[in-house]
């Protein structure tokens, strides 16, 4: 199965420039954890995790940044024809709930790992990939 056949399509997702503000309360409004940052051109540049506004924001006492100030831009992501298998491992070996789906460089869907665990064939890769993800941190 193709991640296509199991990704959310219907994806929203922020500019550079949104301020963080607007952004908790989209992902409150919606119950998500975290949202693509696009260019004017749907090119994804970035991601925003609830972690990312914690971390970045919210700690160092700047309510005031906007995506660009706080977004992972080393974003781990697939094209809609990678294999789902492939995807879950992605997941695990890089700890992440969440994987943009990008084709031609432009963010077409995301997948989740509920996404993956709703599919019966793939119980035994959710289940490993988030026993992967799940593990403690190290911390320097």
């Amino acid at each position: 199965m193709k991640v296509k056949d199991l990704m959310s399509s219907n994806v929203q997702y922020v500019r550079p420039e949104t301020p963080m503000e607007e952004i908790a309360q989209y992902m409150k409004q919606h119950d998500i954890g975290s949202i693509p940052v696009c260019n004017d051109n749907g090119e994804a540049v970035g991601i925003v995790t609830d972690r990312d506004i914690v971390l970045r924001a919210v700690s160092a006492g700047t309510p005031s940044m906007t995506a660009r100030d706080i977004m992972s831009t080393n974003v781990v992501y697939v094209d809609s024809n990678t294999n789902a298998h492939e995807a879950a491992n992605l997941m695990a070996k890089n700890q992440i709930r969440r994987l943009p789906v990008v084709d031609n460089n432009r963010l077409v869907g995301m997948l989740a790992m509920a996404d993956i665990a709703r599919k019966n064939i793939y119980v035994d890769e959710a289940g490993d990939a988030l026993s992967a993800i799940s593990k403690p941190g190290h911390f320097s």
